[in-house]
Parts: structure tokens; sequence; C-alpha cells
């Protein structure tokens, strides 16, 4: 058993290249090999959103608060609210964030393969995040 204890691993600001906006992310758990599974809590200011991404063994969401959006390549943007849980596939490009005006907080779930635990793509255009 490890216990991590709260207040022990410090916030970082998402990187420029990977959000457009203030982010903030905290980590929760990064299970040692062989396991692969990443945990992150990430909060988005308002209009702050993640780049076009997508990860090779998926990705859950759990928003704990605020109010976000989430959109597939090709899809609509959906609305996010507190309590709302969202799978992307293997591979499913995509982006989350908050909304235009309201702050939003997500639990992160992803797995590594390789080492590699997303793909990385280009910024969402102001028309992709108003849909």
């Amino acid at each position: 058993m490890e216990i991590t204890r709260n207040g022990t691993r410090p916030s970082s600001p998402g990187p420029a290249e990977y959000f457009t906006g203030r982010v903030r992310r905290d980590p929760l758990a990064e299970a040692p090999a062989p396991a692969r599974v990443q945990v992150v809590s990430v909060t988005f200011e308002p209009g702050a959103r993640t780049a076009w991404h997508s990860h090779p063994l998926g990705q859950t969401l759990v928003v704990l608060g605020g109010l976000g959006r989430a959109a597939r390549r090709g899809g609509p943007v959906e609305e996010l609210r507190p309590g709302d849980v969202v799978w992307f596939a293997p591979g499913e490009e995509h982006w989350h964030g908050a909304g235009p005006s309201t702050a939003m907080t997500h639990i992160a779930i992803q797995e590594a393969l390789d080492g590699r635990a997303a793909d990385w793509l280009e910024q969402v255009s102001d028309a992709d995040y108003l849909g």
C-alpha cells in the first residue's frame, strides 16, 4: 500500500502548446509499471480548453464542478455538468474545457501505451469551441 498525502504533489499550469487559456493540472495518481493508469484533476478557467488530441487507450472524464464543454472531431459541442462521466474511445480526436463564462474542473483518467498517454494535435479554433 502507498498513500500519497494531499498537498505533496505540486500543481502545474497547462502548457500553452496543449491548452488555450488558464488551466491548472493537479496530479492525483500515476501507477508504477506494469500498471499504466494516470489520473489528474484539471481546472479550466472560463474559455480555457485543451487542444485537439486523442489517447491510444481512451480517456474517461469525471466532471466535478462548474460547466464545461467537449466535442469529438466532426461532432457537436456537448455541455458537461457536475456528475457527468465522459468516455473517449482509443484514437478518438476530441477536446474538452470550460464554458465561455464558467470554470470547470474534471478528473481525467487515461492509460499510457509505450509511455504515451496522449497524442496532441492543433489548437481548437474559437469557431469549433463556440460550436
